[in-house]
């Protein structure tokens, strides 16, 4: 077969679109912000249902989002230990990349039983290593239940592992009073929180301390009006103001690349 100038550059054509392609620069995945946690952080669907508003269903428009994208995937009803035995923390494993962020607030429903037959969501109270073999009627099987802080460690060192970084909220506070002052959780899940980030390596805002200033600041009667229903969930305009306080205590944690993500900029 004679070779002519026209059947070569139909050869080699390919070739050159194949080439030329491999220098072709794809778009830039952006950084994603997963929020984890329980009804306090997201209300049922997030819609606003019933009055009550999650602070994660808030947060969004203090960020870039042309820059990074938020996704809320706490869900009402769960612990530090069912987010992860339902496989909901797995999911957000499965996404997660290096560059991610998560944020985590777990603690409201770790205080329940252990195995009863309606929720069977409890952890063991602590940080420690102890482990309590259980028959979860939930789930209908044999399950070992961990410590409060067992599960929080595997968050961050599943997350750094992935190459994201993590940050542990304490849960924020209810609408609880004693002596005129809201009720703080440095003692129990709030001060558990602080101290496993500080063994993991994670960042730390105390938004229930954040949040508890600002009660107390108000009075009792008026951040009642933030609790239409009980002592527990909030309504739009007390998720406004938590979703502010994670950002305050967003901006004050030097070295946190998620600061660089806020709408306007961030301070730190």
């Amino acid at each position: 077969m004679r070779l002519t100038k026209i059947n070569i550059w139909k050869a080699a054509l390919p070739l050159l679109l194949a080439a030329a392609s491999s220098f072709v620069l794809l778009p830039q995945r952006k950084p994603v912000l997963y929020i984890i946690g329980d009804s306090t952080v997201k209300n049922g669907d997030g819609s606003g249902r019933n009055n009550l508003v999650g602070w994660g269903s808030v947060i969004a428009p203090y960020f870039d989002t042309t820059n990074i994208s938020v996704r809320n995937h706490a869900i009402g009803g769960r612990s530090s230990r069912t987010f992860i035995t339902e496989g909901r923390w797995d999911k957000v494993l499965a996404d997660l990349q290096p560059g991610d962020y998560v944020i985590m607030q777990f603690g409201h429903n770790d205080g329940g039983p252990l195995d009863d037959t309606a929720r069977a969501r409890g952890s063991i109270k602590g940080l420690g290593e102890e482990t309590k073999d259980i028959y979860n009627p939930i789930m209908k099987k044999q399950e070992t239940v961990y410590t409060y802080g067992w599960y929080m460690r595997k968050y961050v060192s599943d997350a750094k592992a992935k190459g994201a970084t993590a940050i542990i909220c304490s849960p924020v506070p209810r609408w609880i009073f004693k002596d005129g002052k809201a009720e703080r959780s440095e003692k129990g899940y709030g001060g558990w929180a602080k101290e496993t980030a500080a063994t993991t390596g994670a960042f730390f805002i105390d938004l229930n301390a954040i949040i508890a200033d600002k009660y107390d600041a108000m009075g009792a009667d008026k951040a009642k009006e933030f609790f239409p229903g009980d002592h527990t969930h909030t309504n739009e305009a007390g998720a406004k103001l938590n979703a502010a306080s994670v950002i305050e205590g967003l901006k004050q944690l030097k070295g946190c690349g998620l600061n660089k993500y806020l709408a306007g900029g961030g301070s730190l």
